[in-house]
């Protein structure tokens, strides 16, 4: 269990490098719009530094593998909510980003809600699922996309209307989020389908699942508009937001979808169950604007 922790503390400060890197070097690149994902893919290959960032992230996406091989669902999601202290740091010291009184609140709920979640689990008796049903997962994983697809698309038109308050970034961060949960969820059904040395019988069984497909679509989709909307938005808000949605979502239906049952005792269920809702209300009552700049005298 203590490696499987150990890869995803490497897996946070990965993510977190990652993230700051992309968003540094998107400050000095044109223009990007979800709408012309070729046009955004051509232009993230010319920045060197963006490159560097997205290999942060891919290293970040081989540690998650190792962590989903050694830890159950629920308790990596716990320990992967840590890594949002240090994009904080981060984002303040090479961004410049400054977070306001109550976007930091909201984010010590976050915190404080996820940690309850990892607080029920416990070792030796939560259970590694070695697997799930792919319909099941498919039945998960499906609407999430489109409804990630669909809170974006909808984002974009209402901030491309005149006069508009400028968006803060929540419904990004959720609509991307949702996306990366279906990855979470699609990374673990990798990590169960590679458990044989022979590399032809692993790859057979990965090919016949949907997982490869889904890492697929949600890499291409989740690329393109995360850049976008990381571009316009603070890294230091619609990161943890977009963590958040990815946590939960990976939690709560990845716990169910894989078979890990949740606690039978009732004060570990509660501490689940709350800190799930806690998550939930925090999100929703966070800021949807960023505030007015102030008028010059």
């Amino acid at each position: 269990m203590w490696w499987g922790v150990g890869a995803a503390l490497v897996a946070n400060a990965l993510y977190s490098v990652g993230f700051v890197v992309e968003k540094r070097a998107l400050g000095s690149l044109p223009a990007l719009s979800a709408g012309r994902p070729l046009q955004v893919i051509r232009v993230l290959a010319t920045s060197p530094l963006w490159i560097v960032g997205a290999l942060a992230l891919a290293a970040g996406f081989g540690a998650q593998l190792v962590v989903y091989r050694a830890l159950p669902i629920a308790a990596a999601q716990g320990i992967f909510v840590s890594g949002l202290v240090l994009l904080l740091l981060l984002s303040s010291a090479v961004l410049g980003e400054e977070s306001t009184g109550r976007e930091r609140y909201a984010l010590g709920g976050v915190l404080l809600a996820l940690l309850m979640v990892v607080a029920s689990v416990r070792e030796g008796e939560d259970v590694v699922s070695g697997g799930a049903p792919w319909t099941l997962v498919l039945l998960v994983c499906v609407p999430a996309l489109a409804a990630g697809v669909w809170l974006y698309v909808r984002v974009e038109s209402l901030s491309a209307k005149r006069h508009r308050v400028p968006t803060s970034g929540i419904g990004y961060g959720v609509a991307v989020g949702l996306l990366y949960g279906v990855s979470s969820l699609a990374i673990k059904g990798t990590s169960s389908r590679l458990t044989t040395t022979d590399l032809g019988e692993a790859a057979l069984s990965l090919l016949g699942s949907p997982y490869p497909y889904l890492l697929l679509f949600t890499a291409g989709a989740g690329l393109v508009m995360s850049q976008a909307a990381l571009q316009r938005c603070r890294a230091s808000l619609i990161v943890p937001v977009c963590t958040t949605v990815t946590c939960l979502f990976t939690a709560v239906l990845g716990t169910l979808a894989f078979g890990e049952s949740l606690p039978e005792d009732p004060l570990l269920l509660a501490l689940r169950v709350g800190g799930t809702a806690l998550a939930l209300s925090v999100l929703l009552a966070m800021p949807r604007h960023d505030p007015q700049p102030a008028a010059a005298g």
